[in-house]
């Protein structure tokens, strides 16, 4: 591991670079998925397109196995209960509720389950996958209503806000950081962490053009960012800038584990969320992975890399119920 130079904050937990099969992931988002990002248009029209094909890549991925699975309907929307099989425990006992990526407009379970069930066999704990709804038909205020609803129903049925950890992608950070806030705002309690992985924390576009990462970023180009914030989130060209985590009331929030790839655009959201953390007094922590791409343990959870970001998470996730579990005992 090293620390960051001057300027920058985090540490990069793996110096040396890159393994050979996250080279090519990084060649094919630099050679093909960014530039094709970079033109194809991304409105009311092509997102649909896009979900359709993503989800038809997802059905050629293999099953987890080793996992049980049990479907919730909510209203509009669904989710789904992920267990390692033969430990299934009870929600009391503490769960992940994880908030899949895919820029509030592409992916859902299919495509978030193989990270889900990692995480699931990793924590030892149930993981409740969320398919809320996202754009074009839905804003992104409304998927964080259904992020909302999904929470509420975790504690209705019997789960510890103590032992429940928000977790999200992208988008999915973006979401857990969103829902966290409105929990707290609503009166409800405070999960016991959270994780942010390549989190959108800042809606604000235009403040990450400045960044040394917006042309070196191998994978999200800024304009995709842009047409996803202007169709979801700005009202007549203006943007709320409340709507952005970064903006919100954090002293309240609980610790949080941050995790981003050295040269993505959304290493500014990181930086700065870190900074206005440290600043309210919160806990938190951010790590770097070099040579790698936006969501990287998401995409692939079994590359090297991504197997050992996923067990930063499991070991936050753990501390996280071990200090609570200590709180209350003494």
């Amino acid at each position: 591991m090293s620390a960051i130079g001057p300027g920058g904050s985090g540490t990069v937990m793996n110096p040396d670079g890159p393994s050979a099969p996250a080279r090519v992931l990084l060649a094919t988002c630099q050679g093909v998925i960014r530039p094709a990002l970079r033109v194809a248009p991304i409105n009311r029209s092509t997102i649909p397109i896009g979900a359709a094909a993503i989800s038809g890549l997802a059905r050629l991925r293999p099953q987890p196995r080793g996992i049980e699975r049990e479907q919730v309907a909510l209203n509009g929307f669904r989710m789904e209960i992920l267990r390692p099989s033969g430990a299934a425990r009870a929600l009391r006992h503490g769960a992940m509720l994880y908030l899949h990526g895919g820029g509030f407009a592409v992916c859902g379970l299919r495509t978030h389950r193989p990270i889900a069930a990692s995480l699931a066999r990793r924590i030892g704990l149930p993981v409740v996958n969320v398919e809320y709804r996202q754009l074009p038909g839905r804003r992104i205020t409304d998927s964080v209503d259904d992020c909302m609803t999904a929470y509420r129903w975790l504690l209705r049925h019997g789960a510890d806000p103590g032992r429940i950890v928000f977790a999200g992608d992208s988008a999915g950070g973006y979401l857990s950081f969103a829902t966290a806030l409105r929990a707290i705002e609503a009166g409800l309690p405070a999960p016991a962490g959270l994780i942010g992985l390549s989190p959108l924390l800042d809606l604000d576009y235009a403040a990450k053009r400045d960044h040394v990462n917006v042309t070196r970023d191998p994978y999200i180009p800024l304009s995709a960012l842009a047409a996803v914030v202007r169709m979801g989130a700005e009202v007549g060209g203006a943007l709320d800038p409340l709507l952005s985590p970064v903006n919100g009331a954090l002293a309240a929030l609980p610790p949080v584990l941050l995790i981003a790839a050295e040269d993505e655009i959304l290493r500014h959201d990181c930086e700065l969320m870190a900074e206005r953390l440290t600043a309210a007094g919160v806990p938190n922590t951010l790590e770097l992975w070099r040579g790698q791409v936006h969501a990287f343990m998401s995409i692939f959870p079994n590359l090297p890399e991504g197997r050992a970001a996923l067990a930063r998470v499991s070991r936050f996730v753990r501390a996280r119920l071990e200090e609570q579990d200590q709180a209350r005992s003494a």
